[in-house]
């Protein structure tokens, strides 16, 4: 038995990302909206949740705060987001997806990742499929995406946003360490804020950087991270898509339109927001989880977070708000007016399903 000399398949993967979702979707359900600078969220001390192109000339992004979007951009028009509305689009989007492989994996409702290697409809290459989903997307639903195409789902994700809006990159085996090359590190996946601040102290600010890094260096002073980081820099990924990914957690919060110190009104606020996650837990399939996590905001931007584990999943939206409570009552009386409180459920598990290894499609 010789399993050196079985190949290992090249994949096909395309990321596809919708373009300014939130903000589109409502521009296409309001001509009014059209063409204008359009953010989706707000409120008193709310913040950007998305922002339409004609917004990001004015530096308007999301999980800016609603306060700064209107300073930045006084015509800036703010939009009550429609949760249920994004959310139908979604499923028509994944549904146009599952016309071409069983193999997507959802990142939020706006993004997903696609394994094509398989041809399910004769179309010939990764590339012409991206385009004719593209194409369906738009012709389907009014909305534009845009696609990144390669052979690993690193690349693909960095190629989506390439051509942003409406576009399509193609990056092939042979271009790929060339293209990792080019970009700055703080946009690659895993390597978050803190850790390219830290990158670019070292004198590291792009994969070309990254690469002239030796793995022993990378051990000294990324430990347990040195060899994705090493992977990463020469465009290697070996993270496979998978149509069930686990969840890691469930959650929600909110900003409050005052801060509240008073308890019951803390109380109250914290079960209508553990309504909000028992019912996004509902619409999942057999899916539990045993740790409860409440996170408090102060007004001074301070935030604290305090959990508690079972042995046993929690058994209801009861018990999941009775942790919850009880977590937040032995932090009262708060020395601090608080502005938002969340609680999350996490240590999920659910049933996953394992997909048929695909044959070989051209990119």
């Amino acid at each position: 038995m010789n399993d050196a000399a079985t190949p290992v398949p090249l994949r096909k993967i395309i990321h596809i990302d919708m373009d300014a979702f939130f903000a589109s979707v409502e521009q296409r359900d309001n001509p009014e909206l059209r063409g204008k600078p359009v953010a989706v969220g707000g409120g008193v001390r709310g913040v950007v949740a998305a922002a339409s192109y004609e917004a990001r000339p004015f530096g308007i992004r999301s999980a800016m705060p609603a306060v700064t979007a209107r300073r930045l951009c006084p015509a800036l028009i703010f939009v009550k987001p429609r949760f249920d509305a994004y959310r139908a689009v979604s499923e028509q989007i994944r549904a146009i997806f599952r016309d071409y492989t069983p193999h997507v994996e959802p990142l939020s409702l706006d993004e997903a990742y696609l394994d094509v290697t398989e041809d399910l409809k004769g179309i010939g290459s990764a590339r012409a499929t991206a385009e004719e989903i593209r194409a369906r997307i738009k012709t389907e639903t009014g909305l534009t995406a845009s696609a990144g195409v390669s052979y690993n789902k690193f690349i693909a994700k960095l190629a989506s946003d390439q051509n942003k809006p409406d576009g399509c990159c193609v990056i092939t085996p042979a271009r790929g360490e060339a293209f990792v090359a080019t970009l700055p590190v703080k946009r690659f996946h895993g390597i978050g804020p803190v850790t390219a601040a830290r990158m670019a102290r070292l004198g590291i600010e792009t994969g070309a950087d990254l690469r002239t890094q030796s793995l022993e260096w990378l051990r000294h002073n990324f430990g347990n991270s040195a060899e994705y980081y090493h992977d990463l820099a020469r465009a290697i990924c070996h993270r496979q898509v998978r149509a069930n990914r686990e969840r890691k957690s469930l959650g929600a919060e909110d900003t409050f339109n005052e801060d509240l110190r008073d308890e019951a009104a803390l109380v109250a606020e914290l079960a209508r927001i553990a309504d909000t996650v028992w019912r996004r837990i509902g619409e999942k399939a057999d899916i539990s989880g045993r740790t409860v996590t409440l996170k408090i905001k102060y007004r001074d931007f301070q935030i604290i977070t305090r959990a508690k584990s079972l042995d046993r999943p929690i058994g209801g939206r009861d018990e999941f708000l009775e942790i919850g409570t009880a977590l937040l009552v032995a932090l009262l009386p708060s020395p601090k007016a608080i502005r938002l409180l969340g609680l999350t459920l996490s240590n999920l598990s659910e049933r996953t399903a394992t997909a048929e290894t695909a044959p070989l499609l051209p990119l």
